[in-house]
């Protein structure tokens, strides 16, 4: 936001510059203001552009012109020349769900400046009518004062990287699910191989359900299928295999153990197609800190000769808990140029692992929990997950509340998403 300090955004919780009752010296952003903006307020099937530009005779004046565009990929093109060849400075677009992708990226493709902005930010003013046609001239009127803040979008490299690694993960959790589904399975069949195995998908844990699928019923038979080296003993391995489990049962594994065999394989292919696109983003391959030489060599004479060179994904990879998987994730949701992120305090923010302070006179100062992070970057972290809040009941008889109190209780409601992530 213009006017405020960086002094002011960096400064912890009581220490903010007029909260100590001591001067302290800050360093205004200086004001910025676009003589040539533009804004598209956008939706599904169309978007409402706004541009404001100096008028010719009056330069204090300004010429405001407001249109629909179809979104259409042939009309936003010819949009996006028409903002080239009026001279347009900066163009700001509202994150509105997954339809700002085809304005923002034929604009950046057009050679403008594109910014991506939060709708939260550009919120019109209250008290005031609401429509489309309004919403972008305020957008457009808060592009010209410089009011507002950039989202992150990473390059087109990046961006295909991230679809990868997060088509992966979606994958990697549909296996977990039909996986969990097996075990409930099971517990209908009142079979307790779970208890007494710590995999249910490794080597034995396949040859039981595979044998079961088949049509094997027979405990002994079942537990001769065991590796050697299993903790459980043949006898509690009986006992576990011991149940009522039906055709039915065997009819529902089998169906899943084919999907978790074919998201295997995709998530193999996946697997490739992620080493081959990090192959191709400049920055990752191997370089010497003290010669510059890329490729996993040294130069002649060079100090450190005598020390392998990693990549940056071999380097991540030494951190703890962040193994080649939470590497390349990471990559692909901060990408490989820091510099748009001022300092670690800001991407840690940006990643939603930062806690908020919120705080309302002298005594009401709490720490709140951070926002919900993207599906994919969360997990990439080494930093131990927020605590969540405590589970609500399902139903009365869990805390002898009555019925009509349960059935008054309203659900919880959780914030979407950012959804231009």
């Amino acid at each position: 936001m213009a006017g405020k300090s960086k002094a002011t955004e960096l400064a912890g919780p009581g220490q903010r510059a007029g909260l100590t009752g001591e001067p302290a010296e800050v360093t205004d952003e200086p004001a910025e203001v676009i003589s040539r903006a533009a804004a598209i307020d956008v939706a599904k099937g169309s978007g409402m552009v706004c541009t404001r530009v100096p008028h010719e005779a009056s330069p204090h004046r300004r010429v405001q012109r407001v249109w629909q565009v179809s979104a259409r990929y042939a009309d936003v093109v010819v949009l996006m020349d028409e903002l080239v060849s009026a001279g347009i400075q900066r163009l700001v677009i509202e994150s509105t769900s997954d339809y700002w992708r085809i304005w923002y990226y034929l604009a950046e493709a057009a050679g403008l400046q594109v910014w991506l902005v939060n709708a939260r930010d550009a919120r019109h003013l209250p008290g005031r009518p609401k429509t489309d046609k309004l919403d972008c001239v305020w957008l457009c009127k808060l592009n010209e004062r410089g009011m507002l803040r950039r989202s992150f979008v990473p390059p087109a490299a990046i961006r295909d990287l991230r679809a990868l690694t997060r088509l992966r993960s979606r994958l990697a959790a549909d296996s977990a699910r039909h996986q969990n589904r097996i075990e409930k399975i099971l517990e209908d069949a009142l079979l307790k191989i779970s208890a007494v195995i710590s995999d249910l998908m490794g080597q034995s844990g396949r040859r039981f359900l595979a044998a079961l699928v088949a049509g094997q019923r027979d405990p002994k038979t079942l537990a001769a299928l065991g590796d050697r080296r299993l903790k459980a003993s043949t006898a509690q391995l009986e006992a576990a295999l011991t149940g009522r489990f039906r055709d039915i049962h065997a009819l529902e594994i089998g169906m899943l153990l084919e999907l978790i065999d074919g998201l295997t394989t995709q998530i193999t292919r996946l697997d490739e197609k992620v080493t081959a696109a990090l192959a191709a983003i400049p920055g990752i391959a191997p370089a010497c800190t003290g010669c510059g030489e890329i490729g996993g060599a040294h130069a002649p004479g060079c100090a450190d000769a005598g020390n392998p060179v990693l990549s940056v994904i071999e380097r991540l990879d030494e951190i703890t808990g962040i193994a080649v998987d939470g590497a390349q994730i990471l990559i692909a949701e901060l990408g490989t140029d820091m510099t748009v992120f001022p300092t670690p305090g800001h991407a840690a923010a940006w990643a939603k692992l930062t806690s908020r302070t919120i705080q309302s006179g002298a005594t009401t100062s709490k720490t709140a929990a951070p926002a919900r992070a993207t599906p994919t970057c969360e997990p990439s972290s080494a930093a131990p997950r927020w605590p969540p809040p405590r589970p609500t009941p399902t139903s009365a008889s869990g805390t002898g509340a009555s019925p009509a109190a349960a059935a008054s209780r309203k659900p919880s409601s959780r914030s979407p998403a950012p959804s231009a992530r």
